[in-house]
């Protein structure tokens, strides 16, 4: 033992320590997965949102991978960045997250694979100096209590683990609403028993009917869901109205004296709340009556997806000249438009008539798509209201209309009025009758006039996009089109609301609000450099906000309503003076990223249905946003932040790019010849110091 002991420690041990600390690193590190990410946005890192859905399963979920073995590249970095994004997904999960790589190259395994539904697919193979094609797998399945999805053709990492979070997220919100949520969900409802005096139509049975949809709700969510039915004093019922928005009532009868009361139902999570349509309302007779209770427990059941941000239907405001949700294909049969198609594979887009409905709040978001025409003051109290309420807006405004008689004339551009613009100056933003012209824009090479830049479409940058918002921040760049600009004075005055300007032009552009053209053959380029400015070109401005109007507007509905035996013993006010929740607003000063038409380019779109141009995926950002998805925004934007370098000339661009190509080896090649240079010297210099008469070596 003694002899070991001293071997150990006496230098021929340092071979045999060495390897056995090699293996015991080995041993340590293929049992503890670590691993640094130094990118920016964290590319090759799980994102919060994945790790919250793996998190919180409630049932088993399976991912089986089909890959085939022996990939060339770039194919084999698919595989390899799978089988790391999987352990991820693993070490953030519960135990109910599993995954197995299954062996391609059993029989049975290649028919297990189509019975997914997957197929192989194409890939070119360099063998022996020869291009050729082989058939390969490249798919993944996805098993959660019922439901099986499949990914199949991965032959890139782009977008990768968007596509299977949300996959994951979209089949676990199916098979339960509330998978996830670390809190209670509670159901109220808020009503005055003294109002039982007054013999409202229903208001008896309305408990009951509330009770029944909330029992079957509750059950087909595990019962987690409580339900409390409140009797509020009148000194309670101002905060309830200024807090929820529910019906508040006043009396005064000759029998039973004067009071306030108050009805409605509220859906409440953490801060977010939804309140439902209940309320009392007066027939064309005159009766005071409940309304509300019509399919209520699908109205629960849609509330409850918006307020656990996984709603999956968005408003869509149509009647006022705004972008079709659906368009005629090439081969005349209608179809989706492109914005539609952008974010269908998440939400789906329902119509909304302002002139014949109320917007629900169970939408957690609202889209007005460049619209031409006005809006009643009715239809703008209706888009107030459901912003007070805790409802997101995303408006896509023109300052004018283009209208152009044939292709071979200028267009003509008339202002837009639509109304819109006294609800968003009330909350502070001002969308200016102007375009706005940008030196720093898109160009394209034309063969008769060489390079042409259009002015009308600002290129924005890093330094240009908002770098903190989720929506911009791992854009490279994002490049818009007839552009208004935004004022944000009002808004910034606002204590209670925070403003985000996610995109603006270059300090070198200027607005043109007459003798428009897009075309940059007819554009005069302001002599005096002063007039330049950057202007705001999208803007987010979130918080509370105060009411466009001092009460509802009088409509001919309500006309109708009063008759001489009406009930008047008893009267509501519903209007909602100031937020009761935090709303978001995005305001965009063109519809054309909404999926407008560019007669300029053979009425092209600048939108892309699958999302990969930069553009698409600032606009999809900003619905996933809107819709208490940020997570996602980032999640889809990961590899995507470019590092670019500011020039303002050819030549300049030219020498940036051969002293990456050639300069940094030539500057490395010197670096190294001096370094060697000041050994020999220091050689040298030793040498004829302690050694001068060294006969080897030649003086």
């Amino acid at each position: 033992m003694k002899k070991f002991i001293n071997y150990l420690i006496s230098p021929k041990s340092d071979i045999f320590l060495f390897v056995l600390l090699l293996i015991l690193a080995n041993l340590v590190v293929s049992l503890a997965y670590f691993r640094i990410d130094l990118t920016s946005p964290k590319s090759y890192s799980l994102s919060k949102g994945s790790a919250q859905v793996v998190k919180t399963l409630e049932e088993p979920l399976s991912v089986k991978v089909f890959f085939s073995d022996n990939l060339n590249a770039p194919y084999s970095s698919v595989y390899q960045y799978i089988k790391d994004i999987l352990v991820e997904y693993k070490s953030s999960a519960n135990d109910n997250f599993s995954y197995e790589f299954v062996d391609m190259k059993k029989p049975e395994n290649e028919k297990l694979a189509r019975t997914y539904g997957l197929n192989q697919i194409q890939i070119q193979e360099l063998k022996n100096n020869e291009v050729g094609m082989k058939r390969v797998w490249m798919g993944i399945v996805l098993l959660y209590a019922d439901r099986i999805e499949i990914l199949d053709a991965l032959t890139s990492t782009d977008g990768l683990e968007y596509r299977v979070t949300t996959t994951i997220s979209n089949m676990v919100s199916t098979t339960s609403a509330l998978a996830g949520l670390a809190g209670d969900v509670k159901l109220t409802l808020y009503a005055t028993k003294r109002l039982a005096d007054f013999k409202i139509v229903g208001f008896n049975q309305m408990e009951d009917e509330i009770r029944k949809a909330f029992n079957e709700v509750n059950k087909k969510n595990k019962n987690r869901i409580s339900f409390a039915s409140i009797d509020p004093s009148p000194a309670e019922i101002p905060e309830l109205v200024e807090k929820y928005g529910i019906q508040s009532l006043n009396w005064n009868d000759p029998n039973l004296g004067s009071g306030t009361g108050a009805i409605g139902l509220v859906l409440e999570y953490g801060e977010k709340s939804s309140l439902f349509p209940v309320k009392m309302t007066r027939d064309f007779f005159g009766r005071n009556m409940i309304t509300g209770l019509d399919d209520l427990t699908v109205q629960i059941e849609e509330s409850l997806k918006s307020i656990v941000s996984k709603s999956q239907e968005i408003g869509y405001i149509t009647g006022h000249g705004e972008l079709e949700l659906n368009e005629e294909s090439q081969y005349g049969q209608p179809s989706q438009s492109v914005f539609a198609r952008l974010v269908s594979d998440r939400y789906t887009l329902k119509e909304i008539k302002l002139s014949e409905e109320d917007i629900p709040q169970k939408y957690a978001s609202v889209i007005i798509n460049g619209p031409k025409s006005s809006f009643t003051d009715e239809e703008l109290y209706k888009i107030d209201q459901y912003v007070l309420k805790g409802g997101n807006l995303l408006v896509f405004v023109d300052p004018f209309e283009e209208q152009q008689a044939n292709p071979y004339s200028q267009p003509t551009y008339t202002p837009i009025n639509t109304g819109l613009e006294k609800n968003l100056e009330k909350y502070g933003l001002s969308v200016g009758k102007k375009y706005v012209y940008d030196l720093n824009c898109f160009s394209q090479s034309d063969r008769q006039y060489g390079k042409m830049q259009f002015y009308i479409a600002p290129m924005m940058q890093k330094n240009t996009l908002d770098q903190k918002s989720p929506i911009t921040k791992n854009l490279g760049y994002v490049i818009f089109f007839q552009n208004a600009p935004i004022d944000i004075t009002a808004a910034k005055d606002n204590s209670n609301a925070k403003v985000t300007v996610l995109a603006k032009s270059s300090k070198e552009s200027w607005t043109v609000d007459s003798n428009i053209s897009p075309d940059p053959r007819f554009i005069s380029i302001p002599s005096d450099k002063s007039t330049m400015a950057s202007e705001n070109l999208a803007v987010l401005v979130e918080g509370k906000f105060s009411s466009a109007f001092s009460g509802k507007p009088k409509s001919e509905k309500d006309d109708e309503k009063k008759s001489d035996s009406a009930d008047n013993s008893i009267s509501s006010n519903e209007h909602v003076a100031k937020s009761l929740q935090n709303s978001k607003i995005i305001v965009i000063g063109s519809s054309i990223l909404g999926g407008a038409r560019i007669p300029l380019f053979s009425n092209a779109q600048l939108l892309d249905e699958e999302g990969k141009q930069p553009v698409s995926m600032f606009v999809r950002n900003a619905v996933d946003y809107l819709n208490g998805e940020e997570d996602l925004c980032t999640m889809r934007t990961k590899g995507l932040s470019l590092n670019t370098l500011t020039v303002k000339s050819a030549a300049a661009s030219t020498f940036a790019k051969y002293f990456n190509e050639i300069g940094l080896v030539v500057i490395v090649a010197l670096a190294g010849l001096l370094v060697l240079l000041k050994i020999k010297a220091k050689k040298r210099a030793i040498r004829e110091r302690y050694n001068p008469n060294d006969s080897r070596v030649e003086k």
